[in-house]
């Protein structure tokens, strides 16, 4: 992490002057960080111990070292040991001298490349709730990155937001912590952050708001016995600022839970509380469609793939993007199991499903004045049915077809294309395109929201710089392409 030099740190103007300077300082470290690579900031040298020793001699090696977590190596394993672990060894009925480190270390921790990026080790860390992962080179262990130096520019009033998550004993606290997520967002767009790497960011933020309200408000027995999810733009990480909630709950089948329609009514409003605002469609728990059992939604996705049922093909489509939260997460594959099973003997179904992005139609002449925009500098387009839903829905329809499992329309692209269904240049022109889009899409949002607007996917042609529009032109034309591909693909010509 890059370190501050003597006049930065001794130095600050006093009063307000000083507070923003410090501000600043924090947010150009913090774009630093997310800019760099693990090799690029400092790793501790590992400290190995052997899987036999015992943990008083251990734990007084490492008060001498003066740090708090140790490797175990242990035949050809590696393991870590933590103060958690030590916690965790005080309640066993054996003495700590007499208890190998072996017996509570936790092995097989999450790794890291050398040449990973920060962005990375971060989402990890925030993904799994861990707060260092060992670093390696090739095969070979040559340190152990902790949380703190990641995430120390991330916090408002000196605290993680992430952190504050975790320690929310209320909703009240949840909803200070997932409010200062669009003070991030902001933040890291005004410092030309990757859109990628936000949307990363904050779709594991929010996602660990949504577990903790489910803390809050669930009852163990129903923690246990049901899998909440997100879906949609949630579900594949590519919503940034909060426009709706697309969320289900499936529940064990035979569990009964008393009062679950308040629980989950409970949950739906405080989302909208946090500023999460309610879902158009009505996808989300608090309606009996997206809470069920297994049993009962397995049905539910039979009807929407073989019946007439119009909303059939969008409720799938927003629940092939579905990713568990909280709960037992075999539920989820036990229902997207059921979509595989229907289809392996409807091959006719997937140019059906795929042809959902012919549904929006624009007249092109606009598109082709975007560089000079002489008589129509007040259009409109809709970004997200011109542009997003194309290329999202159109590799949704690919990875439907080819078992794909990665929810991220990128990460499905890349799937694609190593199993060998897609071309790599072509994907490279669709990441390009969807990320410029995201991004030109985050740009509009946040000039709608400090213009007292709501966030939506129109944007006003004028609002665009010259290179914005020719970027835009590019984009739209690397989306038509993609189409026409498509077209050719399910041959939407004899549908």
């Amino acid at each position: 992490m890059p370190r501050l030099d003597h006049d930065e740190q001794d130095h600050d103007p006093p009063g307000d002057a000083g507070r923003v300077s410090s501000l600043r300082r924090e947010r150009r470290e913090f774009i630093s960080l997310l800019a760099s690579r693990v090799r690029d900031v400092y790793v501790r040298k590992p400290f190995f111990v052997d899987g036999g020793t015992d943990l008083v001699s251990l734990c007084r090696e490492l008060s001498q070292r003066r740090i708090g977590d140790a490797l175990v190596r242990e035949g050809g394993r590696i393991g870590v040991f933590t103060t958690t672990n030590l916690r965790d060894a005080l309640l066993r009925d054996v003495p700590p001298s007499q208890l190998a480190v072996r017996e509570v270390a936790t092995f097989e921790p999450w790794c890291v490349s050398l040449d990973d990026e920060l962005y990375d080790a971060l989402i990890l860390m925030l993904r799994h709730r861990i707060h260092r992962v060992v670093v390696k080179d090739g095969d070979e262990v040559v340190g152990v990155l902790g949380q703190l130096d990641l995430m120390a520019f991330v916090a408002s009033h000196s605290h993680l937001i992430a952190l504050k998550i975790a320690e929310a004993r209320d909703q009240a606290d949840l909803k200070a912590a997932a409010q200062q997520i669009d003070g991030l967002i902001k933040v890291l767009d005004e410092d030309g952050v990757r859109v990628e790497v936000i949307a990363g960011l904050v779709g594991e933020l929010n996602r660990q708001v949504f577990a903790r309200l489910w803390g809050l408000l669930a009852p163990e027995d129903l923690r246990a016995n049901s899998c909440l999810i997100v879906m949609g733009s949630e579900g594949r990480g590519e919503q940034i600022i909060k426009t709706d909630q697309d969320n289900a709950l499936l529940l064990r089948d035979g569990f009964v839970c008393d009062g679950l329609e308040g629980i989950t009514q409970a949950f739906t409003a405080a989302l909208i509380d946090f500023g999460y605002p309610p879902c158009p469609g009505g996808i989300m728990l608090s309606r009996p469609l997206w809470c069920q059992e297994v049993a009962a939604f397995r049905e539910t996705l039979r009807r929407w793939l073989l019946s007439a049922d119009p909303e059939g093909p969008m409720n799938l489509a927003i629940f092939l993007d579905a990713v568990p939260v909280a709960g037992d997460a075999g539920l989820l594959d036990e229902a997207r199991a059921e979509v595989d099973r229907v289809l392996a003997a409807n091959d006719a179904y997937y140019a059906h499903f795929a042809y959902a992005v012919e549904k929006f139609r624009e007249d092109g002449s606009w598109w082709q004045r975007l560089p000079g925009l002489r008589g129509r500098e007040a259009a409109e387009i809709d970004l997200k049915k011109l542009g997003i839903f194309p290329i999202v829905h159109g590799v949704r329809a690919l990875a439907l077809q080819y078992h794909v499992k990665p929810t991220g329309t990128v990460d499905r692209v890349k799937a694609l294309v190593a199993a060998g269904h897609f071309d790599g240049a072509q994907a490279r022109d669709l990441i390009d395109a969807i990320h410029f889009l995201m991004g030109l899409k985050l740009h509009n949002n946040l000039r709608q929201i400090a213009e007292a607007r709501p966030p939506g996917n129109a944007i006003r042609l004028s609002d665009l710089g010259t290179l914005d529009r020719r970027a835009l032109k590019d984009s739209l034309a690397i989306v038509r392409h993609f189409k026409q591909w498509l077209g050719l693909h399910y041959r939407f010509d004899v549908l």
